[in-house]
């Protein structure tokens, strides 16, 4: 008999999209739901099953499950952006929350044994020590982090009370780009700073806005653990094998355990471009904690997760790469 099916939801977008390509390259037989309202299908491998749809919509997910036996989720499809979060909190709990519940309910009444969910450090808010290990206090300071945070306790749940597992996975500022150049991050309204500075060093914005310079920084701008997309989807595998070998739920950072500045991230775009592009200093943002990094001693020593991109630059000259081939 075939093995099953690994089903990654929102696998259209930037970072389910790489993970779609990490599972196809490990031999595993993905499949991905995506609604495509922030995903692409041109981003999809033709081999792979894509279904339309609303990971909330329990009858349509119910009949690709039943079509298609699963051993596993993966689940990505969320509303990401903080700020439109403190300004549409509704959406955010119908979209991350409530569609979670619906998505995790089909799966327990179909024996889906495992899930790997795409939680953020923003469960944490302002961390009380930098780096932030798991079992900090966790006190998000906006509906975006409190939406997940939620999910992470459902998770928390339906292990003790169904024969499941689980892995959170919370990541710190994802960025780069796929390094064959398969995929990036394609959304037109981005938010990502990485994204926002190369498409500025590309003349395709008229310069970059900073929000706030006034933190207790070393320059006054945030500073924040950004994680190559590639090495993202590296710890949904190794936290796939995990769980396939009967180990308990777990809740790790990813991150490289280091942080940059917004400040240091633009000079790093424009050294890696060669390109100056103008800076806007502008007030800060409604829910942006000073600073957040990841200790990641737990992914690790419990997955094995190995990174194979942290530096900075070779983040950069991916998102570069990726965003000259978007013309």
């Amino acid at each position: 008999m075939d093995k099953r099916h690994i089903l990654v939801t929102g696998g259209a977008g930037y970072i389910g999209s790489h993970m779609t390509l990490a599972l196809l390259g490990a031999g595993e037989r993905p499949l991905v739901i995506d609604n495509l309202s922030t995903g692409s299908r041109a981003v999809v491998p033709a081999e792979v099953p894509l279904f339309e749809g609303n990971v909330g919509d329990a009858e349509f997910v119910g009949r690709i499950m039943d079509a298609h036996p699963i051993e596993a989720i993966i689940h990505f499809a969320a509303s990401i952006v903080v700020p439109e979060s403190v300004a549409k909190p509704l959406a955010y709990y119908g979209n991350n929350t409530a569609n979670a519940r619906t998505l995790l309910d089909c799966a327990i009444k179909r024996g889906v044994p495992h899930v790997v969910f795409s939680s953020t450090a923003a469960v944490y808010g302002e961390p009380d020590r930098t780096p932030v290990e798991e079992d900090d206090p966790t006190r998000p300071i906006n509906p975006y982090g409190r939406s997940k945070l939620m999910v992470e306790w459902m998770l928390a749940d339906v292990a003790q009370a169904y024969p499941f597992s689980y892995a959170a996975l919370r990541y710190f500022n994802v960025a780069g780009a796929d390094p064959q150049g398969r995929t990036g991050q394609s959304t037109p309204n981005a938010t990502h700073l990485i994204k926002l500075a190369v498409q500025a060093a590309l003349g395709k914005r008229p310069g970059l806005d900073v929000y706030g310079t006034d933190y207790p920084t070393s320059d006054g701008s945030c500073i924040r653990d950004y994680v190559h997309v590639s090495d993202l989807a590296q710890a949904h595998l190794d936290a796939l094998h995990y769980l396939r070998a009967g180990k308990p739920s777990l809740t790790c950072n990813i991150g490289y355990a280091s942080g940059y500045s917004v400040l240091d991230v633009i000079e790093v775009v424009k050294r890696v471009s060669g390109t100056d592009f103008d800076v806007r200093i502008e007030g800060r943002r409604a829910g942006d904690p000073a600073a957040l990094v990841a200790a990641n001693r737990r992914a690790r020593t419990m997955l094995g997760w190995t990174p194979r991109y942290d530096d900075l630059k070779t983040i950069v000259r991916h998102a570069l790469d990726w965003e000259r081939r978007l013309g």
